[in-house]
């Protein structure tokens, strides 16, 4: 077993996780990769495609949480998720991880579509 740090993208804040060596990891991200699976720090993570953690919660054995180097706090962490997501491969190759789609949504005018009036005057101005 080692010790492993990772950021807080949100915040900062250090995460120290004992977990086996051989677990190769990709990348800390605020958002889970589309398609891949996550386990919480106190479940069998390593049977998944990374750890989800909650920034400030170290409930789980093996999992602790401090402030950046530097820095005092009277509570550490923001109490957001972040993604720890470990090397994947299909097929012998590497997956490319795909950051989850993003949805807007447009708001609608009540008085309906809208555009330009057109041209005006002479010669269209």
């Amino acid at each position: 077993m080692v010790a492993v740090t990772y950021y807080c993208p949100q915040c900062g804040a250090l995460a120290e996780l004992e977990r086996d060596a051989y677990l190769a990891d990709k990348s800390v991200t605020p958002y889970p990769f589309e398609g891949w699976e996550y386990a919480g720090p106190d479940e069998d993570y390593e049977e998944s495609d990374g750890v989800r953690f909650v920034c400030g919660e170290d409930g789980s054995a093996g999992l602790s949480f401090r402030p950046p180097k530097g820095e005092e706090r009277e509570t550490v962490g923001c109490g957001e998720p972040f993604y720890l997501s470990f090397v994947r491969f299909e097929g012998g190759e590497e997956v490319k991880p795909r950051p989850p789609d993003e949805y807007v949504e447009i708001g609608v005018d009540p008085r309906g579509p809208h555009g330009p009036s057109g041209p005006s005057g002479p010669g269209g101005r």
